[in-house]
């Protein structure tokens, strides 16, 4: 049998970088640290929900640990005069002293912009989400998503499906739509996956969109001369005599 694998996991290290980038040979720190990313993501995700969150990444070092976030929104994270980013530092600061760690790392905080949501995966479900819990159809809702991400001119390709009580029907199912093209085999295809749940008076409805932006190539020269010696070479024939 075939197992599905997710589409950023296997791409780690081809054309993605990881989420939480550090290192450590000692597995109490390893512990530590894994607990500490897990309850960081955690708070991030409640406090930041409905301002386009796209990926919240975690770097560290001996001393400092950095979180960079990347909205479409930065303006609401960010807040007046920074208001929203020193409340979201404290936050975090009382969440570490919770959690007793051996040494208590310097807090640094980065606010990243995402010039096009259209092309984030979880955005994009976000907007499908809030648009489910303004009680819109989820025909309309499916169908609009889809034509407004194809717009981008980056996205060559859209799927999305939503299963669960659709419609307040009594029985779950699952819908469907897709435009464009999809390569899940091709470890070079730069597509973005993400899970998002819409939270309904009748249950929940979960959401899953993939987003195809095009072919990512390491050495873009080394291919255009790959693609060059691929190409036949016309021969001459030698003139009869």
């Amino acid at each position: 049998m075939t197992h599905v694998a997710h589409p950023y996991v296997q791409r780690i290290g081809i054309i993605r970088d990881w989420r939480s980038r550090w290192f450590t040979n000692d597995p109490k720190k390893f512990r530590e640290y894994l607990r500490t990313d897990a309850a960081v993501r955690k708070l991030l995700e409640k406090k930041l929900k409905g301002m386009s969150v796209d990926t919240i990444d975690i770097e560290r070092d001996e001393k400092a640990l950095r979180i960079i976030v990347k909205t479409a929104r930065p303006g609401l994270v960010i807040g007046r005069s920074g208001e929203g980013a020193t409340a979201l530092k404290k936050d975090i600061d009382m969440l570490l002293r919770t959690l007793k760690l051996s040494e208590k790392p310097e807090i640094k905080l980065d606010i990243e912009e995402v010039r096009n949501p259209e092309t984030s995966a979880r955005i994009v479900g976000q907007m499908a989400a809030e648009a489910l819990e303004k009680r819109m159809q989820f025909r309309r809702v499916l169908k609009q998503t889809i034509e407004k991400t194809m717009a981008n001119r980056d996205v060559q390709g859209v799927r999305i499906i939503m299963s669960g009580r659709l419609g307040g029907a009594d029985m779950a199912r699952r819908e469907e739509l897709k435009k464009g093209r999809i390569p899940l085999q091709t470890l070079r295809a730069d597509i973005d996956f993400a899970r998002v749940e819409a939270n309904l008076p009748y249950g929940v409805i979960g959401i899953k969109v993939w987003i195809y932006r095009g072919d990512v190539f390491a050495d873009r020269k080394a291919h255009d001369r790959g693609q060059e010696a691929k190409q036949p070479v016309a021969r001459r024939r030698a003139p009869r005599a």
